[in-house]
C-alpha cells in the first residue's frame, strides 16, 4: 500500500506515537509503536475494527466520534480505556482526510486515566463536575488552555424517552452520553442537569454550529447550544463559582431569553435572580412566615418516640433545602435558626404536660457565633418549662472552622440542660475529626450508610465500628432514615438506640405518637422496663 502525500498529511497531523488510519470504522494503515501502545504490532491491527480494540464502554464514544468525523474538524484529544484485563489508556485525536472518501487518521500516545472510568451512557455526577472544571481550570491557568463552557439542550428529549420501551430508552442514554462527551474536553467532561439539559467544558478550536450540527446527527434530535468562553472568570476559584451560578441558571431557565455572553455576565445575572429570591427569604425569617414539621425519634428499645426532631417548612411548599442552602450563601442561616429556636421553645413553653422533647436543627456556622449561645440563655430563662426538653441537632452542611469555640459553646448548651447531636454523620470529610474535639451525647447516622447495614457491606460494617466507639466514648447513636422493619432490627442488633425514618411517621403538623411497625417490640419494652430516659 503507497504512502501518498495525503497520509504524509495524516502523520503531520498526528504528532503521536502511532498513527492509524480508518475506514468504514477498521484499521487500513498502522505507522508508529503499536506494539508498545496496543500490545500489537503494525500489522495485526489491519483489518480490526477500531472500536473492538477499546474497552466495551468506551466503545459508543469512539463511535460518536468516528460518526461526526467527515466534517473536516479535528476531534479530541479523548482519553479511552483499552479492551482486556490491563488498565491501560490511550489518548486519541482525529480528524478526516481531504477529498471526504471516508478515512479518518487517528493519532494515539499512551495515556493516564483522566479520572474514575465512566460506564456506557454514564456522565460525571454534577459535584464530580465542579471537581473536573477546577482542575480544568488550573490546567487552562498554566498552559494557555482556551476552555469555554458549552450548555447544551435537546428539544423533546425527555418526553421521546417516554415513549420508548426501557431498552429503547437506556440506548437513547448511551447515545445522548456519548455524544455530549464527545465533545467535551478529554471525553469526560461532561455532567447531566436535567432531563434534556447538559454541559461541557471543551477546548475553543471549533465553531459552535459544528458541535451542534454533530450532536443532532448523533441523537436524532434538535440540539441547541450556548458556549460561554472561560477566561472573563479571571481566577479558578472565581472561575468555579462563576460556573455553578451560570449552570444553576442554566437549570433554572433553559437557553430562553438572551443567553450570558460571558461567565461573568452569566453570574451578574444569576446572583441578581438569587439576591431576589434572598431577599424574599429575609422577609419570610424576619416575618415568621415559615411552619414547623415534627417526625419522631424512637428508642429501639421500646418503640416508643423518645422526642421529635423539629423541620422547618416555607410557604412555598416546596423542598426547604434550596432555602436552607441559600441561607447559607447569604449569611442569614443564624439569623434563620434563632427564628426556628424560638418557635421551637414557644411550642415546648405550651405544653402543659411537660412530657414533649424536641431537637432543633443548627447550622455549623451558628454553633460558633457568641450571640446564638446568648440568645438560648435568655429564651430558656424566660421560659424555664423548657429546660431538659430542648436538643440541639449541629448539621455539617456548613463546616466548622473553629472546632474549640464550637466546642466550649456545645458545653454552654448542654450546661443549660440540653444535649446536642452531630447530624449525618458521615456524611463529610470532617466527621471523626468532629467526634474526636468535640463532648456529644449523640450521633446520627446518615441514612446513606444506615441503608448499606441491610447488604452487610463496607459501609455497613463502618456503622458497626462507629457505634461500637460511641459506646465507648458514652455517646447515644441515632439511625435515619430507617424505612422497614428489617433495617430496623439490623440497626437494633447493631447496637444503635435510636430510630427515625418513615417506619416510624412521616413528618407531621404536631407531634404524634410513633407507629409501631411490628408486635415485636412489646416483650423488647418489657425488659427495657417501663421507664427509659436519655441522659
Amino acid at each position: 500500500m503507497s504512502l501518498d502525500p495525503r497520509r504524509l498529511l495524516g502523520l503531520a497531523f498526528a504528532s503521536a506515537d502511532l498513527l492509524v488510519e480508518l475506514q468504514s470504522g477498521r484499521v487500513r494503515l498502522a505507522l508508529g509503536a503499536a506494539q508498545r501502545i496496543m500490545g500489537v504490532n503494525e500489522a495485526e491491527l489491519a483489518g480490526k475494527v477500531w472500536s473492538h480494540l477499546l474497552h466495551v464502554d468506551d466503545q459508543p464514544l469512539m463511535e460518536a466520534m468516528l460518526n461526526c468525523a467527515d466534517d473536516g474538524v479535528r476531534r479530541g484529544p479523548i482519553v479511552l480505556r483499552l479492551a482486556g484485563e490491563d488498565d491501560r489508556h490511550i489518548r486519541v485525536i482525529l480528524r478526516a482526510l481531504p477529498e471526504n472518501d471516508g478515512r479518518v487518521s487517528c493519532a494515539v500516545t499512551a495515556a493516564q486515566a483522566a479520572g474514575p472510568p465512566l460506564a456506557a451512557g454514564a456522565l460525571h455526577p454534577r459535584e464530580s463536575f465542579d471537581d473536573i472544571a477546577k482542575g480544568l481550570f488550573e490546567a487552562a491557568r498554566v498552559t494557555g488552555l482556551e476552555l469555554e463552557l458549552a450548555m447544551v439542550e435537546f428539544a423533546g428529549l425527555g418526553a421521546m424517552r417516554g415513549e420508548l420501551s426501557p431498552n429503547e430508552a437506556a440506548a437513547l442514554d448511551v447515545r445522548v452520553a456519548s455524544a455530549v462527551r464527545a465533545e467535551s474536553h478529554g471525553g469526560s467532561a461532561a455532567t447531566q442537569l436535567s432531563p434534556d439539559r447538559y454541559a461541557l467544558l471543551r477546548q475553543r478550536d471549533d465553531r459552535p454550529e459544528n458541535m451542534v450540527k454533530r450532536l443532532t446527527r448523533v441523537v436524532a434530535t434538535e440540539a441547541s447550544a450556548h458556549l460561554v468562553p472561560l477566561e472573563a472568570a479571571g481566577g479558578s476559584a472565581r472561575a468555579l463559582r462563576a460556573l455553578r451560578y451560570a449552570l444553576d441558571d442554566f437549570l433554572r431557565e433553559g437557553l430562553k431569553d438572551m443567553p450570558p455572553m460571558t461567565l461573568s455576565e452569566a453570574m451578574n445575572r444569576s446572583v441578581k435572580r438569587t439576591l431576589a429570591r434572598a431577599g424574599a427569604l429575609g422577609v419570610a425569617v424576619s416575618q415568621r412566615r415559615f411552619n414547623l414539621a415534627f417526625q419522631p425519634v424512637v428508642a429501639l428499645a421500646t418503640g416508643v418516640a423518645h422526642h421529635h426532631e423539629v423541620l422547618v417548612r416555607f410557604e412555598d411548599g416546596g423542598s426547604p433545602f434550596p432555602m436552607i442552602r441559600m441561607a447559607e450563601e447569604f449569611d442569614l442561616i443564624e439569623e434563620l435558626d434563632h427564628a426556628i429556636v424560638e418557635q421551637t421553645i414557644k411550642k415546648l413553653a405550651n405544653d402543659h404536660e411537660r412530657k414533649l422533647k424536641l431537637a432543633v436543627n443548627i447550622s455549623g456556622r451558628t454553633i460558633i457565633s457568641e450571640t446564638f449561645i446568648d440568645h438560648i440563655g435568655r429564651l430558656l430563662a424566660k421560659h424555664g418549662e423548657a429546660k431538659g426538653r430542648l436538643i440541639f441537632e449541629v448539621t455539617e452542611t456548613a463546616a466548622i472552622d473553629d472546632l474549640p469555640r464550637a466546642n466550649r459553646h456545645i458545653q454552654s448548651l448542654r450546661g443549660l440542660g440540653s444535649l446536642v447531636c452531630l447530624d449525618d454523620f458521615g456524611s463529610g470529610s470532617s466527621s471523626f475529626a468532629y467526634l474526636q474535639q468535640l463532648s456529644l451525647d449523640i450521633v446520627k447516622i446518615d441514612g446513606r450508610y444506615v441503608r448499606e447495614l441491610a447488604d452487610n457491606g463496607r459501609d455497613g460494617a463502618m456503622v458497626r465500628r462507629l457505634v461500637e466507639l460511641c459506646r465507648d466514648l458514652n455517646i447515644r447513636t441515632v439511625a435515619e432514615m430507617v424505612e422497614t422493619v428489617e433495617v430496623a432490627e439490623i440497626v437494633r442488633q447493631a447496637g444503635v438506640d435510636f430510630a427515625q425514618g418513615w417506619l416510624y411517621g412521616k413528618p407531621a403538623d404536631k407531634p404524634m405518637p410513633a407507629f409501631r411497625p411490628s408486635a415485636a417490640v412489646a416483650p423488647l419494652a418489657r425488659r427495657a422496663g417501663a421507664s427509659e430516659s436519655w441522659g
